[in-house]
């Protein structure tokens, strides 16, 4: 089965860090361009961060620039969103994605692969 499995959302104050895994399985990642998406209540899903599986191209979302770490580990077919900084509107649940394609990762659209989510919630 084909699938992409997020971990690593939890609780946590502001100003705390978390780290977010998406595990693959039943296929490689190495072809894909993998984003992260979170989607807070009541409001639309946004992108946060796309990582290209076979380069070092990254994006990230002007929110989290210079507070999450986006990697890969192409070895356990993973990748990982590190978050620091954490603030009350970093909330949501974060989903892991894939594509083929870059743009439609920072675009967010056609993706491929869709995990399930994993809640994060920043309060005090």
């Amino acid at each position: 089965q084909l699938q992409l499995v997020e971990s690593g959302g939890g609780l946590v104050q502001p100003g705390g860090s978390l780290r977010l895994s998406c595990a693959a399985s039943g296929f490689t990642l190495r072809p894909y361009v993998v984003g992260w998406f979170r989607q807070a209540p009541g409001k639309e899903r946004e992108g946060v961060s796309c990582i290209s599986m076979n380069t070092y191209s990254t994006n990230y979302a002007d929110s989290v620039k210079g507070r999450f770490t986006i990697s890969r580990d192409n070895a356990k077919n993973t990748v990982y969103l590190q978050m620091n900084s954490l603030k009350p509107e970093d909330r949501g649940v974060y989903y892991c994605a894939a594509s083929t394609v870059f743009r439609r990762c920072v675009a967010g659209d056609e993706m491929d692969y869709w995990g399930k989510g994993t809640l994060v919630t920043v309060s005090s």
